[in-house]
């Protein structure tokens, strides 16, 4: 291995262990915010000074003269010459902030240093009474600054297009501030054979040469703050001084913090001991067991046919239990997605001036890495939704005969193949008229007479449906709820919405426990079979030729349990041979997805099993209403329905 390489391997483990470190210390700055003991200071400092280390050591200087910056400042918190207090806690919070920004740099091979953490360690300096180095002060004030020229590295998200976000669109509105130079970044283009048109494979590096202002700037990113990684920078040599220093951080700017930080990956998996020794155990039962079966391909003796049987049942016990163990490796806690909240919550209660009280349940509760990477981004918006919405400002909770605090709760547990997560509030509760009032504004319902709390709850699941009076940069875009529901399907999982007028509301986020491996029902349309989820099989039911309406355009709908249901043929959709049409001589599964039910007509069902989930996008294309696909007993391949992509699918053919 060359030096290089080896170098390159320790410092992905330094930065995994760092951003741990990281959430130490936010996590403790945090409990000091509360009143916590002094012995946190210590641990906030010995995290500081093993990440200042090992920066030393890893080829990172400037990130270790920020933290010594800090260190420094804990050290004469720990040596008793300062008092900790709210200004030192929310420096060092930033601190935190900007250490994780160099982190993603490094990872992304990019400068460390950035105008935020200039600034941050040049108010780190002055709070110790020393002059920052010259650069860093003139850096530290670029932040909110007006420049000649700006520099914009703009990364979208492979999914931004899916979105219906267009880069190009972006680039001609920063056109309309001032001459471009644009360069494209094609390090992430795919070679022809594997690329996905539905992706963004491309970045930009764009030098804006006009006097205009950050904020002008990022005003034209404002819709996708979340979907891509943008740092804007001026032009060195073009900066104008400031009329005053950095602002603090606005409150969309810590939900998206909030945002990425629940959505970080970490890239690897850290495993007990035991469950590698239980792996070892299995793969040893397994060599045993094969040797005993290698026995019967030499010489087989009908008098050892019960042995043999013997043999093929632990050979099927062990695969099964070594299946579960692989499974177990990736299964994480929750708490790695729940600890990352205390500090959006505190932030954005801060900035909205409401106080508000998080409680987390459930913490230890375990499930798949790639459901735990994903879940981050809806929650962040439920927790948003509560704060902004749902919990009042103190004044009006005491004026409903409440605390002044309210309590927000993230619960976790398992039931039954699944995990089920609950963002409750003890606020207002969903306002009813107000809803009820922008729905019948946008043609969504002629009136509210009639409508189930919970119709009205699944209204504000609409695309765009906002009840916010002013839009600012929280709220008030109708993005957002919409977003959690598509997610959470993308997911396979569902969300409902339980509220009560005055009382407050709850969330629950219903999930698989793996992506790796589903349970369902294996239907036969003619010469093909597919692989429908059973998390999203309300019935099956036979119909009768009466039972079936054909309505205008040509669409079948069907009644079950006193409303009208959309009859989806499988057999139309995928184009499969020899499927019955007769609508009494097949079967319709009643589904559900992205909030609405449909019945898929299908030939029958052969059975229940579990399927083994193979990327479809990975070994050929993206196919709308498949999620994937898998291998049956007999080596045949069945697909895997995506019962939100089909709903999808069926709205979009329906319009058209």
């Amino acid at each position: 291995m060359s030096s290089a390489g080896g170098l390159a391997q320790f410092q992905q483990v330094f930065i995994e262990e760092s951003l741990e470190g990281l959430d130490t210390m936010e996590s403790s700055l945090l409990a000091l915010d509360e009143g916590g003991d002094g012995e946190l200071v210590h641990t906030i400092f010995r995290a500081a000074h093993s990440i200042k280390g090992g920066a030393a050591t890893f080829g990172f200087p400037e990130m270790a003269s920020f933290t010594h910056e800090a260190e420094s400042l804990l050290d004469e918190v720990r040596g008793g010459k300062r008092a900790i207090d709210k200004p030192i806690i929310e420096l060092l919070l930033r601190s935190v902030d900007c250490l994780r920004g160099m982190f993603d740099r490094a990872k992304a091979g990019q400068p460390l240093n950035d105008a935020t953490s200039d600034g941050v360690r040049g108010e780190l300096a002055a709070m110790m009474g020393r002059a920052a180095p010259a650069a860093s002060v003139v850096q530290g004030r670029r932040a909110g600054d007006q420049a000649e020229a700006w520099i914009i590295h703009f990364h979208p998200h492979a999914g931004m297009l899916a979105g219906g976000n267009d880069p190009l669109r972006l680039i001609r509105e920063l056109a309309g501030l001032g001459e471009l130079a644009v360069e494209a970044d094609l390090s992430r283009l795919p070679a022809l054979a594997k690329l996905d048109p539905e992706q963004c494979h491309l970045g930009w590096s764009i030098e804006l040469k006009a006097p205009v202002k950050r904020e002008d700037i990022k005003a034209v990113f404002d819709w996708v703050e979340d979907e891509c990684d943008l740092a804007i920078e001026p032009k060195p040599s073009a900066v104008v001084t400031p009329a005053a220093p950095p602002a603090p951080a606005s409150i969309a700017e810590a939900a998206a913090r909030g945002t990425r930080e629940a959505n970080a990956d970490s890239g690897s998996v850290r495993v007990s001991i035991d469950k590698i020794d239980g792996m070892i155990n299995l793969v040893g039962e397994l060599v045993i067991t094969q040797a005993m079966l290698d026995t019967f391909r030499e010489e087989f003796d009908p008098s050892r046919l019960a042995l043999l049987q013997h043999g093929l049942t632990q050979l099927a016990r062990h695969a099964r239990e070594l299946q579960e163990s692989v499974m177990g490796i990736r299964m994480l806690p929750i708490a790695s997605v729940f600890n990352r909240f205390p500090r959006l919550v505190r932030d954005l209660s801060q900035k909205l001036g409401k106080q508000v009280k998080l409680e987390l349940h459930g913490e230890q509760t375990e499930l798949d890495k790639t459901v735990l990477e994903k879940i981050g981004d809806p929650m962040v918006h439920l927790v948003r939704n509560a704060i902004d919405h749902g919990l009042e400002t103190p004044d009006k909770r005491r004026a409903a005969g409440k605390n002044d605090t309210g309590t927000l709760k993230l619960d976790a547990y398992h039931r039954g193949g699944n995990i089920v997560v609950e963002v409750s509030d003890d606020g207002a509760g969903l306002n009813r008229d107000a809803i009820v009032r922008k729905a019948i504004e946008r043609g969504l319902i002629a009136s509210g007479e009639g409508l189930s709390e919970e119709a009205v709850g699944e209204l504000i699941f609409q695309p765009g449906f906002s009840t916010a009076a002013v839009t600012t940069d929280l709220s008030g875009r109708g993005v957002g709820m919409d977003v959690v529901r598509r997610n959470v399907s993308d997911l396979g999982g569902t969300v409902t919405i339980r509220s009560k007028p005055g009382q407050g509301s709850v969330f629950t986020i219903t999930l698989p426990l793996t992506l790796a491996i589903i349970d369902g029902l294996t239907a036969a349309v003619g010469e093909e079979r597919y692989i429908v989820p059973l998390v999203s099989i309300v019935e099956s039911v036979q119909l009768k030729p009466e039972s079936l309406k054909t309505v205008a355009g040509g669409g079948e709908l069907f009644r079950f349990r006193g409303e009208y249901l959309p009859v989806l043929r499988l057999h139309e959709l995928f184009g499969c041979a020899g499927a019955r049409r007769a609508i009494e001589e097949g079967l319709v599964i009643v589904v559900e997805g992205d909030g609405s039910r449909v019945g898929l007509f299908v030939d029958g069902l052969v059975g229940q099993q579990q399927a083994v989930v193979k990327s479809l996008e990975d070994n050929y294309r993206r196919v709308q209403g498949v999620s994937g696909a898998t291998i049956l007993a007999d080596g045949s391949v069945a697909l895997i329905t995506d019962i939100a992509g089909l709903v999808r699918l069926h709205g979009r053919r329906k319009a058209a």
